[in-house]
């Protein structure tokens, strides 16, 4: 053999740290596709490698960590779309000799939705809870079992202060 090299491109998925490779990456996360469906595509790093990166690098950590907090906001999104899109929930039906009787409604099709819809919302509220998580109110619609004492308590040393008798009594 002679010292000639074989110089064809490598082929396989990518391993090494790139930003390109990187801002790639987060674009598509940004935009709401899940880390399992970009690392599928052929020119994707396999998911242990970016999970890798993501313990190794931390500005790359910090781009993922926006990118995530971008798609939640495109889950949002999402959720108003599928609300408002009545396709297929009803289905017409038709009598024996096949003429159209009237519509029901699509039950299955009606549960997917809710389903897509509640992903997406426990989705959000896991990638930006400040904005789209359940806010629990811990006072809401409890009353103080002495709401007197509870005012004189909040204000004493003001003018509901204790009052001194003026006899020394």
């Amino acid at each position: 053999m002679s010292g000639n090299r074989d110089t064809t491109a490598k082929i396989g998925r990518p391993s090494r740290f790139t930003q390109e490779l990187a801002d790639h990456i987060c674009a598509e996360l940004a935009i709401g596709r899940s880390m399992r469906t970009v690392c599928r595509l052929d020119d994707m790093p396999a998911m242990s490698t970016v999970f890798q990166w993501l313990r190794e690098r931390p500005e790359f950590s910090e781009q993922y960590a926006r990118a995530k907090a971008e798609a939640a906001d495109v889950l949002v999104e999402e959720i108003l779309d599928i609300a408002d899109d009545a396709t297929n929930d009803w289905m017409e039906v038709h009598d024996k000799d096949g003429v159209a009787a009237g519509y029901k409604l699509n039950g299955e099709h009606v549960q997917r939705s809710r389903l897509r819809i509640d992903a997406r919302k426990w989705i959000a509220a896991k990638l930006k809870p400040k904005k789209y998580g359940e806010r629990v109110d811990i006072d809401h619609g409890v009353q103080s079992a002495n709401p007197l004492a509870d005012l004189l308590q909040r204000n004493q040393g003001s003018a509901l202060g204790p009052v001194k008798h003026p006899h020394g009594r």
